[in-house]
């Protein structure tokens, strides 16, 4: 316990990722100081068979290999130019796990303002699909799994990478646990075809998820017979999970209460 004021559900969170940590966590996750919104990513890049990987190791943590968990973050269309992504990837080291983000546009991600004249989303989506993505996505798994040793991966994925963190636990793909923040373009088939454990933060405004989408994609988790999980945040919009406006208590609540649910989520699950 840090201080008096730790709330019970702080504590509770801290038990979940104790127990997946063997009983010792090194950062408890219901402090919200582990969060970076603002500031310098300290993690580092390497390049592991043509695809760029950011990695974010826990504090203190100089092992090259032999890792037990791992999150793999997958992200949105904006990828490793947004520091947002760098920063929360940071964020899930501070929480105890090696963390590796792939470029999943290979050095072409969307414009920060996708409203940009000139750029085309449709187009871009289509350069970017499950024939390009997946293939990367793998390579970043064998590199946790066979450079790093790493037992037990949790996949989370936002916006774009949401629907691939659904794709990375089906049979053979390679993920133990999957967590999406307002996943975008993720189909029933991808649903239905899980062997494992998906977790969903939803927001509340989602014009790529409106509540009727989201009624169904519980309705299809609820026949996969894995673990679920769908949270709503109120006074959130598509993309809130990475780029909310923290200025906005109601909106920086939904950001960190995302994380805390993805932590959560693997401390139980992986």
């Amino acid at each position: 316990m840090r201080s008096a004021g730790f709330s019970l559900f702080a504590l509770a969170i801290c038990g979940g990722l104790a127990s997946a940590k063997g009983g010792k966590a090194a950062s408890c996750p219901g402090d919200t100081s582990i969060i970076a919104h603002t500031g310098t990513p300290v993690g580092k890049e390497i390049s592991h068979k043509n695809v760029t990987l950011y990695i974010s190791k826990p504090n203190g943590d100089n092992k090259k290999s032999q890792y037990d968990t791992a999150v793999l973050y997958l992200t949105d269309v904006f990828g490793l130019p947004l520091a947002e992504n760098k920063l929360l990837a940071d964020s899930f080291a501070r929480a105890g796990y090696l963390t590796v983000t792939p470029d999943l546009f290979q050095g072409d991600p969307a414009f920060a303002d996708i409203n940009t004249p000139g750029f085309n989303t449709s187009a871009f989506l289509a350069k970017h699909g499950p024939d390009v993505t997946d293939p990367i996505v793998a390579t970043s798994i064998d590199y946790l799994r066979t450079t790093l040793g790493v037992k037990r991966i949790g996949v989370t994925g936002y916006c774009f990478g949401g629907r691939y963190a659904f794709r990375s636990i089906a049979p053979g793909k390679g993920g133990d646990a999957a967590f999406a923040a307002h996943p975008s373009l993720l189909e029933d088939s991808e649903i239905q075809a899980i062997k494992g454990p998906a977790s969903v933060a939803a927001a509340e405004t989602d014009a790529l998820m409106p509540p009727a989408r989201r009624a169904q994609i519980e309705a299809v988790l609820l026949t996969t017979a894995q673990p679920y999980q769908v949270t709503l945040y109120s006074g959130t919009s598509h993309g809130f999970g990475v780029r909310a406006n923290v200025s906005v208590p109601v909106q920086k609540f939904g950001k960190e209460g995302a994380f805390l649910q993805a932590v959560r989520w693997f401390g139980t699950h992986l």
